[in-house]
């Protein structure tokens, strides 16, 4: 009976350079060194755009809200439209809409403001600027960096809104007219693990001259009195 041939034993050395000349699973082990490194560059892209967007997005909020409230008023045509208190809650509410992916109330503020000329004369300088009225909403603690409603009234120590440090370089309303300017600050947060941008500050401003002949003199209410957004709260939910 033919006993089988037992092969001989491979050496430390000989086993060494088996395993050295094995290629059979280079794909796998490659795909494991680099997986980590295409899913972080991946991810880092993914904030990045999303960063992006969301820069765009408040901006577009900002300019849909100076829009909307430069528009608004009853419809008598034959008389200076007068501004009620449930137009600017509406306005809002768009906001609330176009901003409801980004939860722009959760996570930030949206502040209104009507830029008039206060009429008032030294006779050496150019009139100064009030705000007549302020409305705000959002959760985020935060006032307007340019003024509260009533700056300006008595004086001519109120230059205008937004634009440089330099007096000529505000924003100002003409006599008789008004200016909508809307300030939104919003808290960034972040998308994906990489928190390169995590609690990045946003913040944009739009100004709009009021559309026809208005009534700039207050915000009125109605029969049935609407909520006031008013800015000494600080609240995501709408006005009660």
């Amino acid at each position: 009976m033919n006993q089988p041939t037992k092969k001989p034993a491979l050496t430390f050395a000989q086993k060494l350079r088996s395993v050295w000349k094995d290629n059979s699973a280079v794909a796998m082990v490659e795909f494991a060194f680099s997986a980590p490194i295409v899913l972080g560059l991946g991810l880092m892209g993914t904030e990045t755009a999303n960063f992006t967007i969301t820069h765009m997005q408040i901006s577009q909020i900002a300019m849909q809200v100076a829009d909307n409230a430069s528009r608004v008023g009853e419809n008598d045509v034959l008389v200076a439209r007068k501004v009620f208190e449930d137009d600017i809650n509406g306005t809002l509410v768009g906001a609330e809409k176009l901003g409801a992916r980004y939860s722009i109330y959760e996570q930030g503020r949206i502040i209104v403001s009507s830029l008039q000329d206060n009429e008032l004369n030294d006779g050496n300088s150019p009139n100064g600027q009030t705000i007549r009225w302020q409305r705000c909403r959002g959760a985020k603690v935060i006032d307007s960096k340019y003024g509260e409603e009533g700056v300006g009234a008595d004086d001519n120590s109120f230059p205008g809104m937004g634009g440089g440090t330099r007096r000529r370089d505000k924003i100002k309303a003409e006599r008789g007219t008004a200016v909508i300017f809307v300030e939104v600050y919003y808290t960034y947060e972040a998308l994906t693990p990489f928190k390169l941008f995590d609690g990045t500050e946003l913040e944009y401003t739009a100004a709009f001259n009021v559309r026809d002949k208005r009534d700039i003199t207050q915000l009125y209410n109605r029969d049935d009195p609407a909520p006031v957004a008013s800015c000494d709260r600080y609240s995501a939910d709408r006005p009660v």
